[in-house]
This record gives C-alpha cells, structure tokens and sequence, in this order.
C-alpha cells in the first residue's frame, strides 16, 4: 500500500515529482525558509499550470478527434500511453513500480559518476518506459529480482541517455546549457534535428517569418494558433456534418460555433501551457543548483517536452501539422506493408510533432522544422505498428504506445534473444559500474 502511493501518487506524479527536487535543491542551499516554501510551490504551480494546459488541449483534441473520425471513417488502433499501462498494472504492477524506483536511483547514480549529467524528471514517461521494459521482458523469460535489476539498469540508462543525444540542440533551441529535454519522444527529436542540417538553414528560423504590415497580428502565436485552428476544425466539421456534431459532441449547439470555440479552446490551452513553463524553468533551474552542487555536480534538469515550446511557437504549429499530415498520409501505405493501420492520435502528433519542429527549426530553420517532423510523424505511426505484435502477444491488444522511443526500445527488447539479454545486461552494468570504480580509484589516489 505504502510503495503504491510513492510510486504512483508521489514519485508518478511529475508536479510532485519537481516540487520535490526543487526543495532539496534550496534545502541543499540553505536558503530561507520562506524562499523554500515560495519556491517549491511556484514549482510545482507551474508544472500544474502546465498540466491545466496540456488538459485543455487534450480536451479539444478529443473533440476534434472525434469529428475527423467519423467525418472519414477511419478505424484502427490509436496510440494511448496511459490506457495501455492501466492494462499492464494490472499484471506488471509490483514490477513496473520497483523498476521505475530502482530506475530512477541507476539515473541518478550514473549521473553522479559519469559525464552524463541529467536527471530525468519527467515521472510519467518514467512510469511509462518502466512499464514497457517490465512487459517485454517479462515475455523474454525474466522473472523477479533478474527482472528488477536489469529493467532498472536499462531504464536508468535511457534516463540519461535520452536528454544527452539531445543536449547539442537542446543548447541551440534554449540558447544555454542549464536544462535538457527529459522525454521519450527523443528518438524523433534527434532525427528532426540531423534532418534539418542536411536539407536546411537555421537562419531561415519559423520565429522570422516576414509578414506583410497589415497582417502584423499573426505575429501574435496565440493569433494565429487560433485561426489556424479555426481553419482546421471547420474543414473537418463540414466534413462530418451539422447533424453528427449538434446531436453526439455539441450538445445542440451550432456545429460551427461550436467547432470556432473548440479552436480557441485549443489556443487558449497552448497559451496556459508556455506560461506554466515560463514559471516552471524560472524557478527549477535555479533550484536545481543546490542538486547540481552538492550531489550531482553540474547536474541539469530534464524536463518534459513543452519546456521547449516557448523558444520556437511557430515551430510548434508547423511541427503539429507537419506531424500529423505524416500521420494521415502512413494511413494508406501501412495496410499496403500487411502493418495495423495507426489511426493518427492528435495528442502524440501535438506534442512530439512540436517538439520535433522546434529540434528541426534550430537546425534547419523552416525547411528542417516541416520535414524533420513529417519524419517524426512517419517514425511516431510505423514504430507502433511494428510494436504491437508484440505487445499483442503479452496481452495488449487494441493499444499500443505512442511516443517515438517505446517504439525503439521496444523492438530491441523483443527481438533479442536470452543471451543477448545476458550479454546487454552486462554491458549496462559496466557502464554503470566502471565510471564508479574509476571515480574511487582518483578519489584515493589525491588522498
């Protein structure tokens, strides 16, 4: 009972999650206690604002959904982090909670000893990779405390390891190197970002787009999201028709001014979500020097994906639609490769779609923005669909993760036999271990 509510309600709980290691971090600098108590609330505040945003922009994604859903008839299985781990805890969920337990103490761990100096403080994406490495493992033949330590040690690997084949870009996008991207969607972040240096220039950015004078108010974001938006949501109500939408989403209300206020709604929650990252990273980063100093020297925060929106909202659009176009498009090729058709899930396209745009922005300006994240979306629609047989075989069917890297990861778990488990789990270890071993080698040496 005790280790279900530190792991789901605490440590699964990105709010507390940060809040916590925001306190220890002014803790460490022995600051006043009303700076502590001021500062890990405005923490923790901004990552609920944050979530207050994302929320709304589920919501209306949900809405818009459902229109394009039945305005096209598409059927398939649609990405869902969270319904698939409901299912797995029910089975896996002593094992998905001491991996992302053990997982988080390996990142930490690694992070103190060795040049990879990132805390991964994204907790749900924790909780969801923990789950996949429980899932498809236990498949392989692992059982109990070979389990636990050795999804441990590939969890914690990938904690730090994500935000590091970032951090080039993650610099580049936030014009510093006090922060990383703690997400796993890194896989097609870090193709958008290679894209855009091959075919690209980051000095043609999204951010300096020319507009003619009298169209000077799209120069606002939370303008043009909202006609953006506006557009998208009509085309698409037109197409599902007056009578669906007024009698099974709008509760009678006009289907297209029902349609206008789900675009603003949207746009509203775009503009809730960079104000609680505004406030999220002006009060963790400073916090998280106690940490940096005291135990994780020079240690920097990976934080969740929308950190990065503020730097490039016009590559966060661009990104979106970008995405989700790829989306649309692997609809039709997918079924032609005898693959389960992926229904384009609006929530993974917006997010990781963004983030994708904004990483090809910074490389590759508007060119690497548009195609960077048409490949993320390709990536975030094939790599499920290779991923659900096997998660189809453990008892999961009809869902299957969204986000780039459970993709990745999950395929080379699934595909590696016993012994390349064997021989993988001692090269994590090492990894591990050798940096610890060579850190207490000098520490004796100087004494």
């Amino acid at each position: 009972m005790i280790l279900d509510v530190i792991m789901k309600d605490v440590l699964g709980s990105p709010a507390i999650l940060i809040g916590l290691f925001a306190f220890i971090g002014l803790v460490i600098q022995k600051k006043d206690i009303s700076d502590i108590i001021s500062g890990t609330l405005k923490t923790v505040m901004g990552f609920v604002i944050l979530g207050a945003g994302a929320g709304v922009i589920v919501k209306s994604l949900a809405v818009f959904g459902s229109m394009f859903d039945f305005a096209f008839g598409i059927s398939g299985v649609i990405p869902n982090n969270e319904a698939i781990v409901a299912v797995a805890q029910k089975t896996l969920g002593k094992e998905t909670a001491l991996i992302m337990l053990f997982g988080m103490i390996v990142n930490i761990i690694i992070a103190r000893y060795s040049k990879f100096k990132y805390i991964f403080l994204t907790g749900h994406h924790t909780l969801f990779m923990a789950c996949l490495i429980s899932a498809i493992l236990s498949v392989s033949g692992m059982t109990g405390v070979l389990l636990i330590v050795f999804g441990s040690m590939v969890l914690g690997t990938l904690m730090v390891l994500s935000p590091a084949m970032l951090q080039k870009y993650t610099k580049e996008i936030t014009g510093s190197d006090d922060l990383a991207l703690g997400h796993f969607g890194s896989f097609g972040y870090f193709l958008s970002a290679k894209i855009g240096e091959v075919i690209g220039n980051k000095e043609h950015s999204t951010e300096t787009i020319n507009v003619p004078k009298k169209l000077g108010f799209l120069r606002d974001t939370s303008v043009s999201i909202s006609l953006t938006m506006t557009l998208l949501y009509f085309i698409v109500a037109l197409f599902a028709g007056k009578e669906f939408i007024e009698t099974e989403i709008s509760g009678g209300s006009n289907y297209l001014v029902f349609s206008f206020l789900q675009a603003i709604e949207f746009a509203a929650g775009v503009y809730v979500v960079l104000a609680g990252v505004r406030m999220l990273i002006a009060e963790i980063v400073p916090a998280f020097k106690g940490i940096a100093d005291k135990i994780v020297p020079n240690a920097k925060p990976a934080l969740d994906c929308p950190a990065i929106f503020p730097f490039a909202p016009n590559a966060v659009i661009i990104g979106f639609l970008s995405s989700f176009v790829a989306g649309l498009i692997s609809i039709f090729i997918l079924p032609a490769m005898s693959l389960a058709v992926i229904v384009p899930g609006l929530i993974p396209h917006f997010f990781t779609g963004a983030a994708a745009g904004v990483y090809g922005n910074a490389t590759g300006g508007r060119k690497g923005a548009v195609v960077g994240a048409f490949v993320n979306g390709i990536a975030i629609s094939f790599l499920p669909a290779l991923l659900l047989p096997s998660l189809s075989a453990i008892g999961f069917s009809g869902s299957t993760f969204g986000d780039a890297d459970f993709g990745v990861v999950g395929l080379v778990l699934s595909n590696a036999g016993s012994t390349s488990l064997t021989i993988l789990y001692g090269v994590i270890i090492l990894f591990t271990a050798l940096p610890f071993i060579l850190s207490i080698g000098k520490k004796k040496v100087v004494a």
